[in-house]
């Protein structure tokens, strides 16, 4: 393996179907040795260590190798949400404000899918997404797969209660950091169950829709490593990302890998 990796960065999280939702799913002393249904989503979170320096990457695709309509919408709404922070990124850019951009897209996409009603704002306000992606929108990558660095020196996640979620990442961005983009949308029993039970929550969600997507779809995350540049930035992963690629290369299309793959955004606003 000259050039390659011999290991990992962290314990490999390999769920499918409703064990999607656990989001650190499996441990070296209980291997994931489930039986994968046909029909069922699986979530992969495996990142490659290199020279001592850990990758985080999250791919989520079909068994059968092609997305249902809950699939579909619930894959849409968490593939919106990473390109819209992709592509607001930049120095002076503060992470807090994408992790709420995130959560403001996987309301409005997942509102379009028919799960949620009613009027975003009030979504936001409520925390509704809490229940749906009870994490934070990604963090510091580096010789730690949650590298140091997350918060300027004396500010902590606790110092802002509007952000209720573990957000490992929570100030402005500079040029050269290293992060990730990890938006994700999940059905976790017990956390669904409290939304049902709450009256105001409650009245935000279509519930057949909700029974619909939940029987399909234990839970989705689209996780990206990124670099800061000038003016946006450039996203290390090179993985099939789009609906219409994980289906091609599913169905056995090769997949070419090159740093001239990388994808890189210009986010709008002056240069700084």
């Amino acid at each position: 393996m000259l050039r390659g990796c011999f290991r990992t960065g962290y314990d490999c999280i390999c769920g499918s179907g409703r064990r999607n939702a656990i989001l650190h799913y499996g441990h070296p002393a209980e291997p994931n040795s489930e039986l994968v249904a046909q029909g069922s989503m699986r979530l992969l979170d495996m990142g490659a260590e290199y020279h001592c320096y850990a990758s985080d990457v999250t791919c989520s695709y079909p068994v059968s190798g092609t997305f249902n309509e809950a699939q579909r919408a619930v894959y849409g709404a968490v593939w919106a949400a990473t390109l819209a922070v992709e592509m607001s990124i930049k120095p002076s850019v503060n992470y807090k404000d994408m992790h709420r951009l995130s959560q403001r897209t996987l309301l409005q996409k997942m509102k379009e899918a028919g799960l949620f009603i009613g009027d975003v704002d009030a979504m936001m306000s409520a925390g509704l997404m809490s229940y749906f992606m009870p994490h934070g929108l990604g963090h510091s990558l580096g010789l730690d797969v949650h590298d140091v660095g997350g918060y300027a020196p004396g500010v902590f996640c606790k110092d802002d209660p509007s952000i209720k979620e573990n957000l490992r990442l929570g100030r402005d961005l500079k040029e050269g950091m290293v992060l990730t983009v990890e938006p994700g949308f999940y059905f976790i029993d017990y956390l669904v169950e409290s939304v049902v039970e709450d009256d105001k929550l409650s009245a935000f969600v279509n519930h057949e829709r909700l029974k619909e997507i939940w029987t399909h779809c234990g839970g989705v995350r689209i996780e990206d490593d990124v670099v800061i540049t000038s003016d946006g930035c450039r996203v290390l992963t090179v993985v099939p990302r789009e609906i219409s690629e994980v289906e091609a290369v599913m169905a056995g299309q090769e997949w070419m890998v090159s740093a001239a793959c990388c994808r890189q955004y210009h986010a709008p606003g002056p240069r700084l």
